[in-house]
């Protein structure tokens, strides 16, 4: 009989360690290298445009990335994310301005400030939860942007703040290319953060307080404390996403922060993933490119019969909302898990091909 060469199959992991690696196979990990590499080395041939759309990218998906802590991994809700990572942006502009503090220490004291100001808005999560919870971070946002529009002193008022680019050291991001990489550093720093923090005795905390909260109780899990402590650890990465927002774009206005950028946020969790930290990155990216690409698709039709019924040239901003809202919904039906299930689902199926059924 001659030889044959079997690959082994199954779950080998033996151990809680094992069982908790961030990849599953060392490929995985030199992919992750790779593509990390290849982006770095791509980036000088971007255009501004798509530089642009990258670095809002990483503002808003360290942003998400904490309110994914709340919603996904902790089982809460907040409606006023959006005010968190205003108030980030405001509060690093600030420092800098009035203190003389280099960008690059202005935006991690941005994070902290934004966190107490978290931890004040997630003590009603102790007592509240479900849509009472909801309504009380729904507060959070509308004070917060009235906070934004009278305090002159902090934000300017209703005429916004400049901010500063990011500099330290006598080293300035001056171009988009630049401030591309300072982003890239800091997505990078904020997804390997919160993947570890999952993988630590108050990440499976959080996440025993979702999926039962009476159960984690009975453990010795304390509720108050792990339901703050998500709202302080949301309203760090938001700050540090609207800090880095606010010094890219080097002007602040209180117009930038409502409801809806909540609503996107929101959006942007639920199209990549509850409970995922890779999630959280596919739904950014796809919430950034939709309204770009329903820019282009409008373009494309213009002067067609459909633009002639449609007036797609003065609907564009109408057909951009509606279509985030169609995704949302359309996601909700028929991929409730995310984009991260089905990145899931389609490695699994090469892996296990030709015998994936």
């Amino acid at each position: 009989m001659a030889n044959v060469s079997l690959r082994p199959c199954g779950d080998f992991r033996v151990s809680y360690a094992a069982d908790t690696n961030i990849f599953d196979t060392k490929g995985s990990r030199y992919a992750l290298l790779i593509g990390l590499l290849a982006l770095v080395a791509v980036a000088p041939f971007m255009s501004n445009f798509i530089l642009t759309l990258a670095i809002m990218i990483g503002c808003y998906a360290i942003a998400a990335l904490g309110l994914n802590i709340v919603v996904g991994f902790t089982g809460q809700i907040s409606i006023g994310h959006a005010a968190f990572f205003g108030f980030g942006a405001f509060a690093s502009a600030f420092i800098n301005n009035n203190t003389g503090i280099p960008v690059f220490f202005a935006i991690p004291l941005a994070g902290v400030a934004t966190t107490a100001v978290g931890l004040l808005f997630g003590l009603p999560a102790a007592r509240l939860k479900g849509l009472y919870l909801a309504i009380a971070t729904l507060a959070a946002q509308f004070i917060l942007e009235d906070f934004f529009a009278r305090a002159e002193w902090f934000t300017g008022g209703t005429a916004g703040a400049p901010a500063n680019p990011f500099s330290i050291f006598g080293w300035e991001a001056s171009t988009d290319l630049r401030f591309f990489y300072v982003v890239l550093v800091y997505v990078i720093i904020c997804f390997v953060l919160v993947t570890n923090l999952m993988r630590s005795r108050d990440g499976r905390a959080l996440i025993a307080v979702r999926d039962h909260y009476l159960s984690a109780e009975m453990m010795g899990i304390n509720l108050t404390k792990y339901r703050t402590l998500s709202f302080g650890l949301s309203a760090f990465f938001a700050g540090i996403g609207g800090a880095l927002y606010a010094h890219y774009t080097q002007f602040v206005s209180v117009e930038g922060f409502t409801i809806l950028l909540s609503i996107q946020f929101l959006g942007m969790i639920i199209i990549g993933g509850l409970g995922s930290v890779m999630g959280t990155l596919l739904g950014t990216v796809f919430m950034v490119v939709l309204p770009e690409l329903m820019d282009a698709i409008t373009g494309m039709l213009s002067g067609s019969f459909i633009d002639t019924a449609l007036n797609l040239k003065n609907n564009v901003a109408y057909l951009r909302e509606i279509a985030i809202g169609a995704a949302i919904i359309l996601f909700l039906i028929f991929e409730p898990d995310g984009l991260a299930h089905r990145w899931r689902q389609v490695k699994a199926y090469w892996k296990l091909y030709p015998f994936s059924y």
